[in-house]
């Protein structure tokens, strides 16, 4: 049973905790997204949104005991005005939901639940359960379905309706599991990145998205948000009860470099775990298209990671590169017939991905998308590409279907 959402409930640039839908049944906003602009708000509305009466109820709940607190608290009228229904965040069962779900909407539900303890930061509620639990169900995915998973989240970047600091934050956790996991390193290690790599941009997670949107460069308030970030986001894990020094310490250090050029302390940081936090970090921010920028090619990609970003060779860069392949899942590709299309997975090389065509050479949409393997010297990969130029809409659930 569906009702109609209040347009008072819809805010901007707040993650939307359950999904709308019209009255038609098509989906509006997922859970976890967020209006970004007042004519995004205005369209939703004319579209008569509606929500499960379930979900609303339990947002009316959460936003019930949330006031409750507030009140009791002594809190200032000035704040307890500006909370709203939609603002509440509301718990998600991710182990019911992750196990049961297919790959894309299993990760829809995990990106939900990040975002909403990320946006909220130090007022999230029972902070670590909720995050250990999202990094477990998170692991679980990248182990059982590693390219799958790439795909569904290297996709998500491109999408400006999703959270991009919460999407950099899994992918970045996912990519040191592997390079990890390649590595033997012990469990508790891939842990504790995936940890740090979930929360080491908590301090500036609104300015994240924001910044992903912009076609201008950074302001100088923002550059200033920018260098303190490391320091703040540890003090916000701080506040919510987070104590294991290496884990704050990964934070706080992830922008160091090996020869102290780093920021924001500039000190020389030169450990296995914080080379692989920073490379994941680079990686993704590389293959994320921006406003002002496309994203790096992959070719580009594969030899700065192979040099650490840096002048010299990196074994963790190469490790990377090992790993994720030169394409990896998600991003775009031309092929030496002229056919574009879409990396499903990784091949057994690491320049021969398994690839879905989705335009001919004339860039006329395929009546059928084909899976080709590139290591056939007929299919070889000729060049990635920029999301923008396949003119094709992906429906990544009906691919993982056909592969």
């Amino acid at each position: 049973m569906y009702q109609l959402l209040p347009e008072s409930a819809l805010v901007l640039n707040q993650p939307v905790p359950v999904n709308l839908w019209d009255p038609k049944g098509v989906l509006l906003l997922r859970k976890g997204e967020t209006v970004a602009s007042e004519t995004q708000r205005e369209w939703i509305m004319l579209h008569s949104p509606h929500v499960r009466a379930e979900d609303w109820q339990a947002v009316t709940y959460g936003y019930m005991a949330k006031l409750d607190r507030m009140v009791r608290n002594n809190e200032s009228l000035s704040e307890i005005v500006k909370l709203r229904a939609l603002s509440v965040e509301v718990e998600v069962e991710t182990r019911a939901t992750s196990e049961a779900l297919v790959p894309h909407e299993a990760w829809a539900e995990l990106q939900a639940a990040l975002s909403s303890l990320l946006h909220l930061g130090s007022g999230a509620t029972d902070f670590l359960n909720r995050l250990q639990s999202i990094e477990k169900e998170a692991g679980r995915l990248w182990q059982q379905q590693p390219d799958h998973s790439m795909l569904v989240l290297v996709q998500s970047l491109f999408s400006p309706r999703l959270s991009y600091s919460t999407t950099h934050a899994l992918l970045c956790a996912g990519l040191c599991q592997l390079v990890a996991e390649s590595h033997d390193m012990a469990p508790e290690v891939s842990r504790r990145l995936a940890l740090a790599a979930m929360t080491m941009n908590i301090g500036m997670t609104r300015l994240h998205d924001q910044l992903a949107h912009q076609a201008t460069e950074p302001t100088a308030l923002q550059r200033r948000l920018i260098r303190e970030h490391p320091l703040s986001s540890a003090a916000v894990l701080r506040e919510l009860g987070v104590n294991d020094p290496v884990w704050l310490g990964l934070v706080e250090e992830h922008h160091e470099r090996r020869d102290g050029t780093g920021y924001p302390a500039g000190v020389r940081v030169d450990h296995v775990e914080h080379r692989l936090l920073q490379l994941a970090d680079s990686f993704v921010a590389c293959v994320s298209p921006r406003e002002g920028r496309g994203s790096l090619s992959s070719q580009d990609l594969a030899r700065q990671m192979y040099l650490g970003f840096g002048d010299a060779p990196d074994r963790w860069g190469a490790s990377f590169v090992k790993v994720v392949g030169f394409f990896p899942p998600g991003s775009y590709v031309r092929l030496v017939n002229g056919e574009c299309g879409v990396v499903m997975r990784r091949g057994l090389k690491a320049n021969a991905p398994k690839v879905m065509a989705l335009t001919s050479r004339q860039g006329t949409p395929l009546g059928e998308p084909v899976l080709r393997d590139t290591a056939e010297a007929a299919f070889a990969v000729q060049a990635s590409l920029p999301p923008g130029e396949v003119k094709v809409l992906v429906n990544v659930a009906q691919l993982l279907l056909r592969c």
